[in-house]
């Protein structure tokens, strides 16, 4: 598959994903969470609008942010020197689970910015999220040494350390994360899963 035709794939695949999200996101604003939509042969009532029926503005809408999109991408192409640019192509990626795509664009950014915080943890957790688990563990050090009590970073960190399979420094981790919150919801699953590492 060429760069064209990938580029347009991605597209693809990241319109669809907002296109189903704006949609549930709706349906939970009119309705709630949980509602289910009327099917084939159930009735609706008299003044409702026919199912699956679009507006013009709904079209419209979808086409504007589909061309903010293929203009995010291809700013980050083009503007290799921009930071935010960078930013931005990795999030649209990262919201559809293209991990290294976005990795690529969150280094690009981090050596337009070495310093900037969020890109290094994002580093971390996207690497996490890749099953790159060294990777993810050296951006969470080095998270780590810019601010010790990011609660998020500490949490990245034991989860990366008990995918390793790393007790010790997995109970460091954990040890770390209950200093800083001892309230943490992830306290529980952390200390579950530590034991049945020990276990082994």
């Amino acid at each position: 598959m060429n760069r064209e035709n990938l580029l347009f794939a991605v597209i693809g695949i990241l319109f669809g994903f907002i296109v189903g999200f704006m949609f549930a996101s709706s349906m939970n604003q009119k309705y709630g969470p949980g509602v289910q939509t009327a099917t084939a042969g159930q009735s609706l009532p008299s003044d409702h609008p026919p199912i699956g029926a679009n507006s013009g503005g709904d079209a419209a809408g979808m086409q504007r942010m589909q061309a903010e999109v293929t203009a995010s991408i291809e700013k980050a192409r083009n503007e290799p020197k921009n930071f935010e640019a960078q930013l931005k192509a990795a999030e649209l990626y990262y919201q559809i689970q293209r991990y290294d795509q976005s990795i690529e664009y969150l280094l690009k950014a981090n050596q337009l910015n070495p310093t900037d915080y969020q890109t290094v943890v994002n580093l971390g957790m996207v690497n996490l999220d890749a099953g790159h688990y060294d990777t993810a563990e050296k951006w969470y050090r080095a998270a780590m040494k810019m601010k010790a009590d990011d609660v998020m970073v500490l949490a990245g960190m034991a989860e990366t350390m008990l995918q390793k399979g790393d007790a010790k420094e997995a109970e460091d981790a954990i040890a770390k994360l209950e200093k800083v919150d001892p309230t943490s919801q992830d306290l529980p699953r952390f200390r579950t899963k530590l034991a049945s590492l020990k276990d082994k």
